[in-house]
């Protein structure tokens, strides 16, 4: 199974990140061969769409479960598609949230926002 998770750092120990469009970076970790590594993101900095080209990026790199602390409509649509499972982190570490999936004790993440379109807080 191959998880990505959006953090701000490249460090295990870091917060999964409050934002996934935006994130600086995945962790990307293929659970049956136990590798993981960070996965610069993008999509950071762009004036709109960042959700969808993170999703997008995600695909590419085969992920079928994203854990995350939030998602617009766009992106959960683009991931959804392609068969990728979006459940909700909890707060606490990257290692933490990997833990918890190891556990199956995430639940699916079901309270999408409409995304912020282009718009940066």
């Amino acid at each position: 199974m191959i998880i990505a998770i959006p953090v701000s750092e490249k460090n295990l120990k870091e917060d999964v990140c409050v934002s996934f469009g935006r994130a600086p970076y995945y962790y990307v970790l293929d659970s049956n061969k136990g590798e993981g590594s960070f996965l610069k993101n993008p999509a950071v900095d762009q004036p709109g769409g960042a959700g969808i080209m993170s999703s997008q990026i995600l695909i590419n790199n085969k992920v079928e479960v994203l854990i995350t602390k939030s998602c617009g409509e766009n992106a959960a649509n683009v991931l959804r598609a392609a068969n990728v499972e979006i459940l909700k982190a909890i707060k606490g570490s990257l290692e933490d949230n990997l833990t918890a999936y190891k556990k199956s004790s995430l639940e699916k993440l079901i309270e999408i926002h409409q995304g912020f379109h282009g718009k940066r807080s």
